[in-house]
């Protein structure tokens, strides 16, 4: 089994914080209401946000994929970051077995954050990842955060 990392750094106007509790902490609640789109809603499925819990998103009609399942694997409020790995999906992964994220958010020195992002792609034997493949995923979780980042801005209340 291989493994591909990837690494990727986003900033934004946002505070980390409030990054931080919308994009991990509240994103059950948050995404589908600001991008139904594209997703149905989040449940927890075991756990309640904590380590262990386990969270589906179930995807919008019409869509690739109908659900993926993640595991919370580490979190710590005070420090901004989160550790969570996909470990399901429907349809299955032909290539992936998993995928283990790292989130980190940090306040930058001109205001707002910077959000540190690594992704580890666990690939089944004998199996290459193509840069296409993780282009298409990144592409897609820049685009959630650009429209989190969009309703953070226009609801400073949040």
């Amino acid at each position: 089994m291989g493994i591909t990392s990837y690494v990727h750094e986003s900033k934004t106007v946002v505070a980390p914080e409030k990054m931080f509790k919308a994009l991990i902490i509240d994103s059950h609640n948050l995404i589908p209401k600001i991008a139904p789109q594209g997703i149905k809603n989040i449940v927890f499925i075991e756990g309640d946000g904590s380590v262990g819990s386990i969270k589906q998103t179930n995807f919008a009609d019409g869509g690739h994929l109908k659900w993926m399942k993640h595991r919370i694997d580490a979190i710590d409020s005070e420090k901004l970051y989160c550790k969570y790995t996909l470990i399901e999906s429907e349809p299955s992964f032909e290539k992936v077995e998993r995928v283990v994220y790292e989130v980190k958010f940090e306040a930058s020195a001109e205001g707002g954050c910077v959000c540190k992002m690594s992704s580890e792609y666990h690939c089944k034997e004998d199996v290459e990842l193509e840069e296409e493949e993780i282009k298409k995923g990144k592409d897609k979780a820049l685009g959630l955060f650009k429209v989190v980042e969009e309703h953070l801005i226009a609801n400073p209340n949040y």
